[in-house]
């Protein structure tokens, strides 16, 4: 038996009560790396043990990708990737972009995900028939955009300085073409592609947990996303997403080179 939408909220809601009181309030930063910085901060820990908890009474029998807690049972039909604070760096800034991603896989395809963002009380769900918001300003199915070319289009990334060498010099190119092009989103940026006011998005050095909750709010809302080489995104790495076959064609044709 699959989760129902209620399932997903419980685990947003579980996520939240840890994330929230802790927003804007000074909390503590970890660097995971010895060089460079990878921030982690209490609520991204927190939110993961409450979301592993309830989905490990729930549904023992599933897998849990999780980025700060590790992995179980990626072999089993279904698995849970977790991401409890995508875009760390916005938390810690106080800047409400961040978000806590949960997704579903059954065999290695992502078939059901969530984007929740506590702060703005907004949830991007999709359960394998199609992508909802609900928010503030009520409930509705979200649907992706199509703005006819690349020249229309608005693009989003979550910064250049993500892109070494030659991936720099394909966005680059890329963003001289678009409309408008905006930075420092972070997975809030898929949200706003699925729900149809942004175009195209582009990233590159993601892991699994970070695209595991996007990838069926995309596809379900009718959008596109891909590695930069026209695979499936599961396992992340270059991430191209798109509101129309048109814009993401003539993206993938630069990414792609």
């Amino acid at each position: 038996m699959l989760p129902d939408r209620a399932f997903f909220y419980r685990l947003a809601e579980a996520a939240k009560a840890e994330t929230l009181p802790r927003f804007r309030a000074g909390v503590d930063v970890v660097n995971k790396e010895a060089q460079g910085f990878d921030p982690v901060t209490e609520g991204d820990r927190a939110a993961e043990e409450a979301i592993r908890a309830l989905i490990e009474t729930e549904f023992p029998d599933h897998g849990i990708l999780g980025e700060e807690h590790g992995n179980v049972g990626l072999d089993r039909e279904h698995v849970w990737v977790i991401d409890p604070i995508d875009g760390t760096r916005a938390f810690i800034s106080g800047v409400p972009v961040w978000g806590t991603l949960i997704g579903l896989q059954k065999n290695g395809r992502a078939i059901m995900g969530m984007i929740d963002q506590p702060f703005t009380g907004e949830r991007y769900f999709a359960d394998g028939n199609g992508s909802t918001y609900s928010g503030p300003d009520g409930e509705k199915r979200l649907q992706v955009r199509d703005c006819g070319s690349l020249s229309n289009a608005v693009l989003f990334t979550t910064s250049p300085h993500i892109f070494v060498d030659e991936e720099l010099v394909k966005y680059r190119e890329i963003e001289s073409q678009v409309r408008l092009f905006r930075y420092g989103t972070d997975c809030y940026a898929y949200a706003l592609l699925a729900a149809g006011h942004v175009d195209l998005v582009i990233e590159s050095s993601l892991k699994p947990y970070d695209v595991g909750g996007i990838i069926p709010v995309i596809e379900q809302a009718g959008g596109i996303i891909t590695t930069w080489d026209g695979g499936r995104p599961e396992m992340g790495g270059t991430i191209i997403a798109a509101g129309s076959r048109a814009v993401y064609d003539q993206a993938r044709a630069i990414l792609s080179r």
